[in-house]
C-alpha cells in the first residue's frame, strides 16, 4: 500500500511573515509529494495583530491551532529560524504533534549574553538609518501587525526572555518524539554547526547537517532545497 502523504507546514522566522515564505510554499505544493502546504503566520507579524500576544506561548499556540486545522493526520513542518524554535517547542511541549520537523538557521543556545548582542541590532531608528531597504521592508510587511517598530520592539524583548529563561532546555529537547533535522547554512553568520549538533545530540531521533554556500536569508535559500529536505524527512517518517 502506498503510504499517505503527509500536509506540510511553513513557519517563517522573526520580523517574517507568511508572505515571505510563498516562494517555499508554492514549490513544496508544485513537488505533488504532500496532501496539503500552508504558512503559518505568527501573532504579531505580518497581517496578524498581537491581540492574542507576542512571545513563545502564542507562537506555539498558533502553531497547534493550524496543526489542528490542516487535517490529513500528523504535519511535518518546516521552520525558519525562529519558526524553527516554535516548531520543536511545540513537539516538546506536546510529543507526538508533529510527523516531523525540519528547521534552518535556528538558533538553539541562548544566554542572556547571546540575547543582548541580537537585540541591541533591533532598534528601528537605527535600521532605518543603516539599512532603509530592510526598514522599508518591513514596514510593507507588517502594516497589518501593528507596524514593523512594534514589530521590531517586541521581537527585541523576546529575545531578552529568550536569554533568561529560554525554554528548550535539554530536558525539553529530549521529550521531541519525531524525527527532526536542524540544518545550518554553511556561510550562516548567526548560527553554528557546533551548537545545532550539541542541541541534536539531546534530541532522540535528530541529526544536524550544513548546506555548503547556503546563507542565513531565507530569501537567498533556493526553494529547491527546502522541498529536498521536507520530502526526504517525509518520506522517512511515512516510510515511502
Amino acid at each position: 500500500m502506498t503510504p499517505a502523504l503527509p500536509p506540510a507546514l511553513v513557519v517563517h522566522g522573526a520580523l517574517g511573515s507568511t508572505a515571505q515564505m510563498h516562494p517555499i510554499v508554492e514549490a513544496l505544493s508544485a513537488s505533488g509529494r504532500f496532501a496539503a502546504v500552508q504558512a503559518v503566520e505568527l501573532p504579531g507579524h505580518g497581517r496578524t495583530p498581537t491581540s492574542v500576544g507576542f512571545g513563545m506561548g502564542p507562537f506555539t499556540s498558533a502553531l497547534a491551532t493550524a496543526v489542528r486545522d490542516v487535517g490529513f493526520g500528523r504535519p511535518v513542518v518546516f521552520g525558519y529560524s525562529m519558526g524553527g524554535y516554535v516548531a520543536l517547542l511545540l513537539e516538546a511541549s506536546a510529543p507526538g504533534s508533529l510527523g516531523g520537523i525540519v528547521t534552518l538557521g535556528t538558533m538553539l543556545h541562548w544566554t542572556p549574553e547571546v540575547a543582548a548582542r541580537a537585540a541591541s541590532r533591533l532598534d528601528p531608528a537605527t535600521m532605518r538609518a543603516k539599512v532603509p531597504a530592510f526598514a522599508e521592508a518591513l514596514e510593507a510587511r507588517h502594516r497589518g501587525a501593528g507596524g514593523w517598530e512594534q514589530v521590531v520592539a517586541d521581537t527585541a524583548a523576546l529575545l531578552t526572555t529568550l536569554g533568561a529563561a529560554p525554554p528548550l532546555t535539554d530536558d525539553a529537547l529530549r521529550a521531541i518524539a519525531c524525527p527532526v533535522h536542524l540544518l545550518v547554512g554553511s556561510k550562516d553568520d548567526t548560527v553554528t554547526l557546533e551548537e545545532t549538533t550539541r542541541a541534536a545530540s539531546h534530541i532522540p531521533h535528530a541529526r544536524a547537517s550544513l548546506l555548503d554556500g547556503v546563507p542565513h536569508p531565507i530569501e537567498r535559500v533556493p526553494p529547491a532545497l527546502i522541498v529536498r529536505e521536507l520530502t526526504d524527512l517525509a518520506d522517512f517518517t511515512t516510510g515511502g
